[in-house]
Formats: C-alpha cells, structure tokens, sequence
C-alpha cells in the first residue's frame, strides 16, 4: 500500500505542475509537459554536475524522471550564453503554437520554486551567469 501512496502522490503533484503551466501559458496540458520538460533538460545541462544532482533529487519522483532522461553526466555543464539557452528551450518544445521562450522558463521556475523553495532554486540558478539569473522571476526568489 505505501509503495502506491507514493505513485499516486507523483502523479498528482505531475498533474498540478502541468495544470500551473499550462493555466500561466494558456497553452494545452500536452504543450506545457513539452515545455516542462524542455526548461528542465535545458537547466540540467547547464547546471554543474553537483547542482544538477541537487534539484533533480528535490523533484517530485515522475518529474524527476524527466529530468534525467537522455541525461550524459560527462558532458555537463554545457556553456550556453542566455540566449543559446532560451533558443534550446524553443527547439526543444515542438509545442502545437509558437512560444515565448523567456515565459516559458519563468514560468516553469515559478512552479518548481514553489515546489522546493525560492531560496533553494536562487542557490541553483546562482551558479549561472548574471544573465541567465535574471530568468527567475521575482515572484519565484522569494525564499
């Protein structure tokens, strides 16, 4: 019985994130699981190997294997300016409709700081370049 409480809890949790993302796009639930999962690929790869351990083991457990899949932590951190980053988003996300890159990472930080803490997602994205940091949107830093 536990072991279901668990799968039921994730799958909730999945299904709120989803819901908040795609109400804050106003995008379909299947574009804001793409766009979910575009921002995390893309933050996992610029992240150093150590910072991306620490969020992925913060994300509800169907989340965090999102996260992790097609992961090659030998090739990580992955330089990109900011807008190689936002350009990576948008390429990644195939949504039905064009999206705003920038809206779509904030918002998603927006979920996943509310989730795990702004104070604990400022520490991650604290490792990223002034320009990069500047994606998190005030509403998300507060600890």
């Amino acid at each position: 019985e536990q072991g279901l409480e668990t799968i039921e809890s994730t799958t909730q949790k999945t299904h709120e994130w989803i819901a908040r993302i795609a109400e804050a796009l106003h995008m379909e639930k299947r574009d804001a699981w793409k766009s979910l999962r575009a921002v995390l690929q893309t933050l996992r790869e610029r992240l150093p190997l150590d910072l991306a351990v620490h969020l992925g083991a913060q994300l509800p457990m169907l989340i965090r294997g999102l996260y992790y899949e097609g992961w090659e932590p030998s090739k990580v951190p992955i330089k990109m300016s900011r807008e190689e980053f936002l350009a990576v988003v948008q390429s990644r996300v195939i949504a039905n409709r064009v999206i705003d890159p920038e809206e779509t990472v904030q918002a998603v930080l927006v979920v996943i700081a509310d989730h795990i803490g702004g104070g604990e997602l400022e520490k991650v994205m604290h490792s990223l370049p002034k320009d990069m940091q500047s994606l998190v949107p005030a509403t998300a830093s507060v600890p």
